[in-house]
């Protein structure tokens, strides 16, 4: 069989680091695969975290195509996914993966080009419908500043200090002129949502923390790494959101008592994941406090769909075509208003989405003629 690569969907300068690095692994392949134009390509690389990646993806999805997903995120609904940032190693071993897929072996000349990733370094690449979510590396999110409380709570006798979330933060900037960047919204947002979620933003909690939840969910957050260990269905934690948390809810742990306690409950993942169901769960199908259903909003960066919410993917290509109102964005998706208000409360907590904000037009004053017969001439 034919092995042929193609790449689009992405800025000239990741494809041209993308097409070094497939030089050097093809050759360590035994030259085995073909670089050619998408359109020729039996597979197609598609920069999932560009603007128009998506767009890209579900073209090549309707018409049969492998498609490999190249994106910094832990998921992603393409046929194969390539981690953002990429080496020869990697690339090379997704070769591998995706040749044995179309049912050809391949011996690489260098054998580490081939080898499984060492457990200090992600796998370059995964089959989306085979890896659990739970094993891909951490996502790095934008830094979201939080204005915090002080609190106390006592572990193992010893008291440690937390932060809390100031949740007497406004809902919007006061001067809605400024700059409003979606870190600085995200902040707003996080900080408003009440429950776990308000403790989720970076600089809240002070040190790696037991969440303990009276249905019996244990969730373990470390701050520094943003990342947490727990079950990975989001619906099946959906209740750890429901009720009011205080600083008494979590229990700093040593580090000895960490690793031992993270060993058996599963492999660590984003902390935005978190933040996102907390928005997703906030508003129970109306928009955050200090929105309204007229106000227009964008996805400014394609937000990784969960599996759990299958609607999420139309409510997203939606919202990356540009601003819309909630009522546009439901009739133009088919998906209800309430899903949809739930859907851009989680990416506004993220800082994924965000209100845009239309300048008035300008009016312009009409021109007064000049009296009298010389002003008649001079406005000729």
């Amino acid at each position: 069989m034919s092995l042929t690569l193609g790449l689009t969907g992405m800025d000239p300068a990741t494809e041209a680091a993308l097409k070094a690095a497939f030089l050097e692994a093809n050759a360590r392949l035994g030259q085995r695969w073909a670089l050619v134009p998408d359109a020729d390509a039996s597979h197609v690389v598609v920069d999932m975290d560009s603007m128009y990646g998506p767009m890209s993806w579900l073209r090549l999805h309707a018409a049969g195509r492998q498609v490999i997903g190249l994106t910094s995120a832990p998921r992603t609904q393409t046929d194969y996914r390539l981690g953002r940032p990429f080496d020869v190693e990697q690339l090379a071993g997704l070769l591998v993966d995706v040749a044995r897929g179309a049912g050809v072996e391949l011996q690489a000349a260098d054998a580490a080009a081939g080898a499984p990733a060492t457990a200090s370094e992600p796998a370059a690449a995964t089959r989306t419908d085979e890896a659990p979510a739970a094993s891909a590396p951490v996502e790095e999110a934008a830094p979201v500043q939080a204005a915090v409380v002080s609190a106390q709570v006592e572990t193992r006798g010893t008291a440690v200090e937390l932060e809390g979330p100031d949740t007497t933060a406004s809902a919007r900037p006061a001067d809605e002129s400024a700059d409003n960047s979606p870190p600085a919204a995200a902040a707003a947002d996080i900080a408003r949502i009440p429950g776990l979620a308000s403790w989720l933003g970076q600089g809240a909690l002070s040190r790696r923390v037991r969440f303990r939840h009276a249905g019996g969910t244990t969730l373990f957050i470390d701050p520094a790494a943003d990342a947490w260990h727990g079950p990975t269905a989001l619906k099946s934690i959906a209740a750890c959101f429901e009720h009011p948390v205080t600083a008494d809810d979590f229990e700093a742990l040593d580090d000895a008592t960490w690793l031992r306690e993270t060993a058996s409950a599963g492999a660590p993942q984003p902390l935005p994941r978190l933040r996102w169901l907390g928005g997703l769960l906030a508003g129970k199908g109306e928009l955050l406090p200090g929105y309204d259903a007229s106000d227009r909003f964008q996805l400014n960066k394609w937000s990784q769909t969960e599996r759990e919410y299958p609607r999420h993917f139309r409510i997203a290509t939606q919202m990356m075509k540009g601003p819309a109102t909630l009522a546009e964005i439901a009739e133009a998706s088919g998906v209800p208003g309430p899903d949809v208000a739930d859907f851009i409360n989680a990416n506004l907590a993220t800082g994924f989405a965000e209100p845009v904000v239309e300048a008035p037009p300008v009016v312009e004053e009409p021109v007064k003629a000049r009296g009298g017969l010389l002003g008649r001439l001079r406005s000729r």
